[in-house]
């Protein structure tokens, strides 16, 4: 992989993501899907917007890329996502087949991981814990102004 092109630097862009969501009052979690070290396809939180409870960050992106490539699948692709994605999402990767996930920050009440079996696709590869600080803590930041 390029220097220049890190799960880091991909992770910034996801966080972005999760800026914009924030700015229009929205749980702050952004998602980026890359192919080819090329951002392919970006989403954020929509759920209040669109009156969506579907609406999740991964599957706006999702949508996107499927959209920009012609097809279902994004084997040779990676999400990048600030929060490990909830069951519904993981659910999408897997009929999706994408190729990686890497997410930054874990989510023990709500996360696919939080279920007995893993409902990932069994060849996607999966990492955690890019720029987690960052990432937790703009979700700990919004909630605790909520409250």
């Amino acid at each position: 992989m390029n220097d220049f092109y890190t799960d880091e630097y991909f992770m910034k862009e996801a966080l972005k993501e999760a800026h914009r969501a924030l700015d229009a009052d929205e749980v702050p979690i952004g998602a980026i899907i890359v192919s080819n070290n090329k951002i392919i396809a970006r989403g954020h939180n929509l759920t209040e917007s669109l009156n969506d409870p579907t609406a999740h960050a991964e599957m706006q992106a999702f949508t996107a890329a499927t959209d920009y490539l012609g097809g279902k699948y994004l084997n040779d692709c990676t999400l990048y996502v600030t929060l490990e994605p909830c069951v519904m999402c993981a659910g999408a990767s897997y009929w999706s087949q994408i190729g990686r996930i890497v997410f930054g920050a874990s989510d023990a009440k709500r996360g696919y991981k939080s279920v007995e079996n893993s409902i990932l696709h069994p060849k996607t590869e999966v990492l955690s814990g890019i720029l987690e600080n960052e990432c937790s803590n703009l979700l700990i930041d919004f909630f605790r102004a909520k409250r």
